[in-house]
């Protein structure tokens, strides 16, 4: 799995417990996977069709620095399945897993289209 994003947790992503809010790490999350998918798919048409087996194992605190890891699992006709692991960037401690998180490709009125791509692919493989 690749750690492509970190976010420092400051005050505004805390909830009433003095710990990161639920609700800003799936935001986080559900960002990172949209843009996870808009490099593999190269499209910029993408949409969360949903995610399941959220598993929230830790918390994070403020100051402290989180990594957002995303893969593919799963490639379908219109679809992107990804896997997420969210991480303490210091301690390794795993804070949030996600089992799948379910992306659809679109065209430009919004209706799924195939995408055609089959694995995970890199930018510097798309430029030799």
């Amino acid at each position: 799995m690749n750690f492509h994003t970190r976010k420092w947790i400051k005050p505004e992503d805390l909830n009433p417990n003095k710990s990161l809010f639920g609700g800003k790490l799936l935001a986080w999350i559900d960002e990172e996977a949209a843009l996870y998918t808009i490099v593999q798919l190269e499209n910029q048409y993408i949409v969360t069709k949903g995610m399941t087996e959220i598993n929230f194992m830790s918390s994070a605190y403020e100051g402290e620095i989180i990594e957002i890891g995303i893969e593919a699992i799963k490639f379908g006709r219109t679809s992107v399945t990804l896997k997420c692991e969210v991480r303490n960037m210091m301690t390794r401690e795993i804070i949030i897993t996600i089992d799948n998180i379910t992306m659809v490709n679109l065209d430009k009125e919004g209706k799924p289209t195939p995408h055609g791509k089959t694995k995970i692919e890199y930018i510097s493989d798309r430029l030799k």
